[in-house]
């Protein structure tokens, strides 16, 4: 029945899978504990503009400085854009590393997670600018 083992050797492989699915899912929702409390804040490079998102890559806090009055509406469109792009990737790198603390750098599930999170982070991922 299991290559010639007896009925204890496959009770133990059992409790061994049913152990593996335990950890697994235990490692699981505390990924997904840390996840849901991750931001990460870019500043543009002159200071006047200050971004803050949190996962899902949404926006969550925009500072502008006030020096920020004595630009074209355009140029400070511009750079909240760009710094909006340097907090997602802030957020795409704090989310990789927690990924491989808590599930481990090589696992298939860590590198699901990132690649999710890249995908939608990155621009041409879905709704990100």
């Amino acid at each position: 029945m299991f290559d010639g083992g007896s009925l204890g050797d496959a009770e133990r492989l059992i409790d061994e899978w049913r152990g593996t699915i335990e950890e697994r899912a235990t490692r699981a929702r505390v990924l997904e504990s840390r996840l849901a409390r991750l931001t990460e804040t870019a500043r543009s490079p002159d200071g006047l503009v200050t971004v803050t998102v949190g996962v899902p890559g949404d926006l969550t806090a925009l500072d502008l400085a006030e020096g920020i009055r004595q630009r074209p509406a355009a140029v400070t469109a511009r750079e909240i854009l760009t710094t909006l792009r340097a907090a997602r990737g802030a957020l795409i790198t704090a989310v990789t590393a927690v990924t491989a603390e808590t599930m481990g750098p090589d696992t298939a599930t860590g590198r699901a997670v990132v690649e999710s999170f890249t995908d939608r982070l990155t621009p041409g991922g879905d709704g990100c600018v």
